[in-house]
């Protein structure tokens, strides 16, 4: 298997997930293939003195901008940092220096990316210009503001335009990594990393910020089991008596259960989970609406439309025309 250099950039107060967590998704690939990674994963930081993040945890560079210079890399990650204003609001920081190291270096990178507010630094550095874009969405506003040349999207998991990749949220750069993985070697090897990582559900970068069927956590194990059987029997009739009778409980006690420790009716819930289903559908295949509709349990495509607006404001048509996810 080829090493791939993959260079992540470090810097004073930088967030430590946005550091760590691309290179322990790229790391469990080992586990999958009995040999190498495929990926050589170096931290790479002005000198070689301890970098502070954010966190207070502090992080040594594997090696310096000066050593990379001439070297052709082959993904560059760029993280993020920010701070907090009088007013509680977030304020992404892209230091001028960094910004000229990340602008040197990705004149020789075959992808560039970036995790969270790290998207700043590729505006600063012009990379994102006459591009689409994310980035946390406590600061897509400046983000817009800043760099009017961008098209900022602030809804996305993660955008891919072009050579050029940008994350949401901090935890989104787990997602962006697993794409990063499909892309250079395949879904069935990133799904596998996946469930490595215990991730729930492998999102497409379309999808919003804003899950919802897993704005809900259950601690109950049966719930839990439950959650999982509804997500991949969305198609099938999941009637209260049918979800009670999986649980060998009564219809009334269900009900209960899903008020108790999911805040919400069986009904609405697996209309949330037939929702997430069909927008994954219309994020990353060509299926027809119709197709989706039946396929997640929707059964007509009206019903599948009414269930959308409800939901995200906007039809399944629309909805596939905003976040459909191509390379």
């Amino acid at each position: 298997m080829i090493e791939r250099l993959v260079v992540v950039v470090l810097f004073d107060q930088v967030d430590l997930l946005d550091v760590t967590g691309p290179p322990e998704v790229f790391s469990l690939l080992r586990r999958e293939t009995d040999g190498p990674t495929g990926y050589e994963v170096v931290l790479a930081a002005e000198t070689m003195d301890p970098v502070t993040t954010s966190a207070g945890v502090r992080v040594l560079p594997d090696t310096t901008f000066e050593r990379l210079a001439g070297r052709a890399v082959d993904t560059l990650i760029v993280p993020g940092s920010v701070e907090v204003e009088e007013d509680g609001r977030a304020k992404a920081l892209a230091d001028p220096a960094v910004v000229e190291r990340v602008r040197r270096l990705a004149a020789n990178t075959r992808r560039v990316t970036s995790v969270c507010v790290g998207a700043h630094i590729l505006a600063a550095a012009g990379l994102l210009d006459g591009r689409r874009a994310t980035t946390h969405w406590s600061t897509a506003a400046q983000l817009a503001a800043e760099h009017p040349k961008i098209e900022v999207d602030p809804d996305p998991i993660f955008i891919r335009d072009g050579d050029v990749w940008t994350g949401a949220g901090i935890s989104s750069c787990i997602d962006l990594a697993l794409a990063l993985v499909a892309d250079d070697f395949g879904d069935v090897l990133a799904q596998k990393v996946a469930r490595q990582l215990v991730v729930y559900l492998k999102r497409p970068g379309g999808q919003s910020q804003f899950s919802v069927p897993l704005k809900t956590v259950s601690a109950s194990r049966r719930v839990e089991e439950l959650r999982h059987y509804i997500t991949e029997h969305v198609g099938d009739r999941l009637s209260v008596a049918d979800l009670a009778a999986h649980l060998h409980i009564s219809d009334r006690q269900l009900t209960r259960v899903f008020k108790t420790e999911l805040g919400t009716t069986p009904a609405a819930y697996i209309e949330s989970a037939r929702i997430e289903v069909a927008r994954n559908r219309l994020e990353a295949t060509d299926d027809t609406v119709a197709r989706v509709a039946t396929a997640c349990g929707f059964g007509t495509v009206d019903t599948l439309n009414r269930a959308f607006r409800r939901a995200m404001g906007v039809t399944p048509t629309e909805y596939r025309r905003r976040f459909r996810v191509r390379a």
